[in-house]
């Protein structure tokens, strides 16, 4: 046994998670059968009291009765992703803003529509096809009309993922890749001045080159955050994934937990970071249909803060009736 002061701020969860005990109401019960009175616990800890914290054998004992409230079945969910005969629309939202000594530098807004169709099961691997139409760019710039069009080309792209949805590889029909010289041709028609060459010459090389493509597709926000890891086995109430974020693609880690456990026809799965990263904040969610896993809603929200400035992205996927 040992002797605690408890400070502010402190919680009997937040002490047992200390501790490695894994359900709290053992911390007040071992403290109560065995404190003076005038350090009873009632409802709440009270700072500068003593708090009494059983030793290892005891702790060891108590997780053994496996009855700690992240244990339980529904918080501990198997999403099992069955997306056979998936042909499914997505509003897509997504919302960039800078800011630099608390001074608007910049601001995006971008919607359109996915279309996300599953085609079959090889193996191992699911095969979808990904296109996407009806964009809305808040910049109206030429290279932003240049870069939708040159992505237009190349729709719809397929997208192999593992059996719980994760992106392994993405790639274009061969009918693609092989129409798109003619395709190039009209490109220079639409846009015919030197910079837009360029970025048309280059777009073609990433076409072209396969690895490439993969990579780049794979930093595509749409293909993150929908087919992201999330299905990943829960353990002791949370699931893990690896992430990437923002212009620079910074890897984080992600946990998620049950929202509320009380779900029927959707789940909805409540994201933050694993550990705390200095100048970056991160917090999701997402609802998954009980019958097959397959998202309904996702919400991402992260902050990045680089060289004094600020930037925030609102990512939001909404399945569409």
């Amino acid at each position: 046994m040992m002797v605690h002061f408890i400070l502010s701020g402190e919680t009997l969860e937040s002490i047992s998670e200390e501790i490695r005990l894994e359900n709290p109401k053992y911390l007040k019960e071992y403290h109560n059968q065995r404190c003076a009175r005038v350090d009873y616990i009632h409802d709440r800890l009270v700072p500068g009291k003593r708090l009494l914290i059983p030793g290892i054998k005891e702790i060891i004992e108590y997780n053994s009765r496996n009855d700690a409230p992240f244990k339980a079945v529904r918080l501990n969910p198997e999403l099992i992703f069955n997306p056979e005969g998936l042909d499914d629309k997505y509003f897509v939202e997504i919302i960039e803003s800078a800011e630099r000594d608390g001074e608007n530098i910049g601001r995006n807004f971008l919607t359109y529509a996915a279309r996300v169709k599953w085609i079959r099961q090889i193996n191992n691997q699911h095969l979808f096809e990904l296109s996407k139409t009806d964009f809305f760019n808040m910049d109206g710039s030429k290279m932003a009309d240049l870069a939708r069009e040159c992505m237009n080309f190349i729709y719809p792209m397929k997208i192999y993922t593992n059996l719980q949805g994760e992106v392994m590889r993405i790639e274009l029909w061969d009918e693609i890749i092989k129409g798109f010289k003619h395709n190039k041709e009209k490109l220079f028609d639409l846009f015919p001045d030197k910079y837009a060459a360029i970025y048309i010459e280059e777009f073609e090389f990433i076409v072209l080159d396969r690895e490439l493509f993969d990579r780049r597709m794979k930093e595509d926000s749409f293909i993150k955050t929908y087919f992201a890891a999330i299905r990943n086995k829960f353990i002791n109430g949370t699931s893990h994934f690896d992430q990437t974020i923002g212009e620079e693609n910074l890897p984080i880690q992600v946990q998620q937990k049950v929202l509320d456990e009380q779900y029927s026809d959707e789940i909805v799965l409540s994201q933050s970071l694993i550990s705390l990263q200095k100048d970056i904040m991160y917090s999701g969610t997402y609802s998954l249909y009980t019958e097959n896993s397959v998202i309904s809603k996702a919400e991402i929200d992260y902050f990045i803060s680089r060289y004094n400035v600020q930037n925030k992205t609102k990512i939001i996927i909404k399945h569409l009736p």
